[in-house]
C-alpha cells in the first residue's frame, strides 16, 4: 500500500503525548479498526488515545484498555451542535488519524490534530482533503481487507503492525453473562438476525440447524440487539427452537455479546459485527456472505497476522477456525443491497442456502458427529 504525501511534511520522529483515531461508520468499521488502535498504543505506550464514534457505536470499545477516552457524535448532527463538537475538537490532539476517507472525518482529524494522517480516495475529485492532511493513504474500494487498509495508517506513521482484533469486555458485563448463561452445557451461540434484509438467511435453516446442534447437546443460544423488529424477530423464531433454547436478544450489551462468544462451543452467523467478534476471539464460526464481497469484509480470523488477505471474491473457503459460506449464485458477491436493489429486499443467494451447507461447515470445524 502506497503512502502518499500531502502539502506539508510529517514531523519526523514524532512522539504523540495524545492522539486521536476518527472512525465514524458503523459498529463493524469500528471493531475492525481496533488492529490500528492496538499499533498506536504499541508504538506509543505512554500517548493517551481517544476515538471518534458516531452515537450507537461505542459499545464496541467500550472495554478497550487502550482507548483513554471515547467521543462520539450523532451520525446527522444539527449544524449549531455540529460547530460546538468541532470547537471542541480544535487542536486538541498532538496526532489525529482518519481511518474513514469521508469529508467529515478528514476535517474532524483536520481540526483535531497539529499533526493528521488519513485514508483518502485517490481521485482528483476529493484532491482538496489531501490539503488537510500531512499524510494521506490512498482509500482501496476493491482489494484490500478493512482491516489492512486500517493498518496501512500504521504503515504511515512508520509504526508496527499489530493485527489482531480486539473484543473487550468489563467484570460487570462478564457477572451479567454468569448470571444469564450460568455455563451449564457447551453452548451454541446464533446470531439470526442482520441489520438489513439482504444479509438475512431464512427462517427454516436456523431451525434446523438448531435442532442439529441440540440434537448433539448442545445449548442453543439466540443473541440480537434490542431494536423492535429485531427482538420480535428472534422472539417468534424461539418459538420453534429446540426445548432449553436461551433467547438473550436485548439482554446483552456488545461487550457482554464478546464475553458470551468467549464461552461459545461454535457461533453461526450472517455478515454482522457480531459474526466478526466471533472470529475475532477464536470461537469456531461459520458465517455466511451473500451480496458483501468478503476480500473487503470477510471475518478476520483470531491470528490472521499475513500482509495477506484471509479471503478470496468468490466461493465458500475456511480460514483459522472460520468457515465463510458464500451463495452459490453466479452473482454473489454482487456489492449490491438486495436483489431489488434497496436495504429492504432479499438476497436470493442466501435464501437458496440450504441447512446442509451450514451443518458440513459446523461438522468440519468441530467434529461434531453426524
Amino acid at each position: 500500500m502506497s503512502v502518499a504525501p500531502a502539502s506539508a511534511p510529517a514531523a519526523p520522529g514524532l512522539t504523540p503525548r495524545s492522539v486521536l483515531i476518527v472512525v465514524t461508520r458503523r459498529i463493524g468499521d469500528v471493531l475492525l479498526a481496533t488492529p490500528l488502535l492496538r499499533s498506536v498504543k504499541r508504538a506509543w505506550p505512554d500517548s493517551a488515545l481517544d476515538v471518534l464514534v458516531f452515537e450507537g457505536t461505542q459499545g464496541t470499545i467500550a472495554a478497550h484498555p487502550d482507548v483513554r477516552r471515547i467521543l462520539s457524535i450523532p451520525e446527522r448532527p444539527g449544524l449549531f451542535r455540529h460547530l460546538l463538537f468541532a470547537l471542541r475538537l480544535l487542536r486538541r490532539y498532538d496526532l489525529a488519524l482518519s481511518a474513514v476517507p469521508g469529508d467529515r472525518p478528514t476535517l474532524y482529524a483536520w481540526l483535531a490534530g497539529r499533526h493528521r494522517a488519513g485514508l483518502l480516495l485517490p481521485t482528483r475529485k476529493e484532491a482538496w482533503k489531501r490539503r488537510l492532511l500531512h499524510r494521506w493513504v490512498p482509500f482501496d474500494e476493491l482489494n484490500t481487507h478493512t482491516v489492512l487498509m486500517h493498518l496501512a495508517l500504521a504503515d504511515a506513521l512508520g509504526i508496527p503492525r499489530a493485527c489482531e482484533i480486539t473484543v473487550s469486555w468489563t467484570q460487570e458485563e462478564s457477572r451479567q453473562v454468569d448470571a444469564l448463561f450460568p455455563g451449564q452445557g457447551a453452548a451454541a451461540v446464533l446470531h439470526t438476525f442482520p441489520k438489513y434484509n439482504y444479509k438475512t438467511w431464512h427462517r427454516a435453516g436456523w431451525i434446523e440447524v438448531a435442532r442439529w446442534l441440540a440434537a448433539r447437546g448442545h445449548r442453543v443460544v439466540l443473541t440480537g440487539s434490542d431494536d423492535p423488529e429485531e427482538l420480535a424477530y428472534v422472539a417468534d423464531l424461539a418459538r420453534d427452537m429446540p426445548a432449553g433454547t436461551l433467547n438473550l436478544a436485548g439482554r446483552l450489551s456488545l461487550g457482554a455479546a464478546g464475553c458470551l462468544l468467549a464461552r461459545a462451543a461454535v457461533y453461526v452467523g450472517p455478515d454482522t459485527a457480531v459474526t466478526h467478534m466471533a472470529a475475532a476471539l477464536g470461537v469456531p464460526t461459520v458465517a455466511f456472505y451473500g451480496p458483501t464481497d468478503p476480500v473487503k469484509w470477510g471475518p478476520w480470523p483470531r491470528g490472521h497476522a499475513a500482509p495477506s488477505n484471509p479471503w478470496r471474491r468468490h466461493g465458500s473457503q475456511a480460514a483459522g477456525r472460520v468457515r465463510l459460506i458464500q451463495g452459490t449464485a453466479a452473482c454473489a458477491p454482487c456489492n449490491k443491497e438486495g436483489c431489488d436493489r434497496n436495504v429492504a429486499s432479499f438476497s436470493d443467494c442466501l435464501l437458496a442456502l440450504p441447512a446442509a451447507r451450514v451443518i458440513a461447515a459446523i461438522r468440519e470445524l468441530t467434529g461434531m458427529p453426524a
